[in-house]
Formats: C-alpha cells, sequence, structure tokens
C-alpha cells in the first residue's frame, strides 16, 4: 500500500462482511480465506482517530503561511494503531472521491491519500524517496536530497494530496545526525504540501522525537492519540466484551453458539492484556482451527490450545513472586 496503485487497491476494494442469514454456504475454502483477512470491528480508537483527523483537515484546509496542525497516534504493539490509521485514510479516500469524481477525459481521479512507512534507519534522502516512490516520481541516483524534496513537493500539490499518513515514525530517531535530518525533512514537507499529516508509532511520546528543540516542535503542532489496550471495564460499559461480540457475530461457523465468547471476556482479557491485535489473532486463528478439525466452534479449551504472540503469552503469564532474600 506504499505506492498510489496499491493503496487505491486497498481503498476502492470493499471491506469483506460478516455472513448474513440467508447468505449460501460458502466453501471451506473461501471461509478459511474470510477468517485469514477477517472484517475490520470499528473500534472506540478508531472512531476518535476519525473524528479528530476531520476536524484537523478542516481546521488547516485554509492554512497558507505556517505547517497544519497534525496528529500522532501512539501506543504499545498489537494495539490498533496501524488499522485504525488505514480504515481512517480509506475513510477519507472514499469520501474524497465520491465528492470529486474524476472529470471526462481523466482516467483517474486526484490522489487523496498518501500512506508512507518510514523506512529503517531513514535518511532525509531515503525517506524523500519514499515519498517519490508513492506516487511513481522518478528518481535518479545523481538527484540530490533537495531535488528529491523539490519534486515531491511539485508532484503532491498537483495530484491534490489532503492526507498524509505516516507510519512506523517511532524509527526515527532525532539524536542522531541522519535522524535529526530526516526529521527536519518532515518539518519542511507538513510546511511544503498542502495536506494534513498523521503519524503512527510504537510508544512515540517515549522517544527522542519529543525532546529538544526539534521535539518541542513537533509536540506544539501535534495532537497526541494514545491507542492502547482495551480496559474490561469503562465506566458503565464494557469495551472489550463488546469487542468480543462484534468479532463473534462476524464468525463464519457451522456449529458455533452464539454469547460462548463473551462469556469467556475476563479469560479473554487476562490471555490477550486488552490488546486488539492480539484478541483478533486468537479469535481468528481458533476459528480457523475449527474449520480444520471440523469442530465447527470455539470453546475455552480450543483458545486455550492455541499459542499466541510472545508480547500476549509474556503479559498473561502469571506472576511468580521472588523468595526472599534471608541476611
Amino acid at each position: 500500500m506504499t505506492t498510489w496503485q496499491g493503496w487505491q487497491h486497498f481503498a476502492t476494494t470493499p471491506p469483506l462482511a460478516p455472513p448474513q442469514p440467508g447468505d449460501a454456504i460458502h466453501s471451506t475454502e473461501e471461509r478459511l480465506a474470510y477468517h485469514s483477512a477477517f472484517v475490520t470491528v470499528r473500534t472506540p480508537a478508531i472512531n476518535t482517530l476519525a473524528t479528530q483527523v476531520r476536524t484537523l483537515m478542516l481546521l488547516g484546509r485554509h492554512q497558507q503561511n505556517t505547517a497544519r496542525p497534525s496528529l500522532i497516534v501512539t501506543g504499545p504493539a498489537a494495539a490498533g494503531k496501524t488499522t485504525a490509521l488505514l480504515e481512517v485514510g480509506r475513510t477519507c479516500h472514499l469520501a474524497h472521491t465520491r465528492k470529486h469524481p474524476a472529470p471526462p477525459g481523466r482516467t483517474h481521479q486526484q490522489v487523496p491519500v498518501a500512506y508512507l512507512l518510514v523506512p529503517p534507519g531513514a535518511t532525509a534522502k531515503t525517506l524523500a524517496i519514499e515519498f517519490a516512490r508513492y506516487l511513481g516520481i522518478p528518481v535518479t541516483t545523481r538527484m540530490t536530497q533537495a531535488q528529491i524534496t523539490s519534486a515531491v513537493c511539485h508532484t503532491y500539490t498537483q495530484a491534490g494530496v489532503r492526507l498524509v499518513l505516516i507510519d512506523e515514525i517511532h524509527r526515527l530517531n532525532p539524536r542522531t545526525t541522519t535522524g535529526a535530518e530526516a526529521a527536519d525533512l518532515l518539518k519542511d514537507l507538513t510546511e511544503r504540501i498542502k495536506a494534513t499529516f498523521v503519524y503512527t508509532g510504537i510508544d512515540v511520546a517515549a522517544t527522542p522525537l519529543f525532546s529538544g528543540i526539534r521535539g518541542a516542535q513537533l509536540a506544539g503542532r501535534a495532537s497526541l492519540i494514545t491507542c492502547g489496550p482495551l480496559p474490561a471495564r469503562h465506566r458503565n460499559t464494557r469495551p472489550f466484551t463488546d469487542l468480543i461480540t462484534d468479532m463473534e457475530n462476524a464468525l463464519d461457523l457451522t456449529q458455533h453458539t452464539p454469547g460462548t465468547l463473551p462469556r469467556h471476556a475476563s479469560y479473554l482479557h487476562q490471555r490477550t492484556a486488552g490488546r486488539i491485535g492480539s484478541l483478533a489473532r486468537l479469535i481468528r486463528q481458533a476459528a480457523i482451527t475449527a474449520i480444520c478439525d471440523g469442530t465447527e466452534r470455539i470453546t475455552k479449551k480450543a483458545l486455550e490450545a492455541i499459542q499466541l504472540d510472545h508480547l500476549a503469552e509474556e503479559a498473561s503469564r502469571p506472576r511468580t513472586r521472588q523468595p526472599a532474600r534471608t541476611a
């Protein structure tokens, strides 16, 4: 999805929909493929991010002289940050293309959204090349960073990019020379491209990105949204149980009893530490196992037999008390 063609395919491909009563029975292979991809369940993080992005895009629409306000989505691994980012980007893309269809004679619409990954060990030049690669801007080895950046700013403006999504922002380290130059490039791009920038990374507030002069500039321009594990309870609601219910309703198993998974909400929360990514993997893997072994249902015993990602397994492992030291 880090090229325009790939992003356009992602954004315009209808998302998977849960099976509905009366639907034709799907084959085993179709159901395995469905649970492998699975649906995107609307989470509180997606709703919050969508509202913030829409507001910031309106806020910066006519801003001319300084960088537009930006947004940072932070949180631990497997908390659903990238999923939320992609879902909001897809919504923005579809809304823009519906409102601004391609004029007669043109083969494609404007490019409302750009999605990029910060490459490992990013320098200012390699980051600029990533921006160029997204729109297929020709880059030669003899081109300087300044030349690539100018081509990027001109082409993004001409293409009408309105939202720039940058994932893995925690890979930037402004305490190094190359990292500082890459951070400066992002600041330069936010001032020269008429778009709202949204960054996503792991525990960004605890990284060097928010330290020093450069960190102060970023913190002064960017709002911070924390996308953390879902709590078992929040006031009078049970957001984690609601998420489990939505995921269960999306299953395509012939013998599964509705309500089974929500009854095990406490166990599932302890097992996954409330992480959306870990929960989705657990349920998807259990569903695929149920199809393969013919049981066609998910039970607590089946869930316990599945080994999750190491992060979730470590979080759910009981803590053993260290014996008291004797003098």
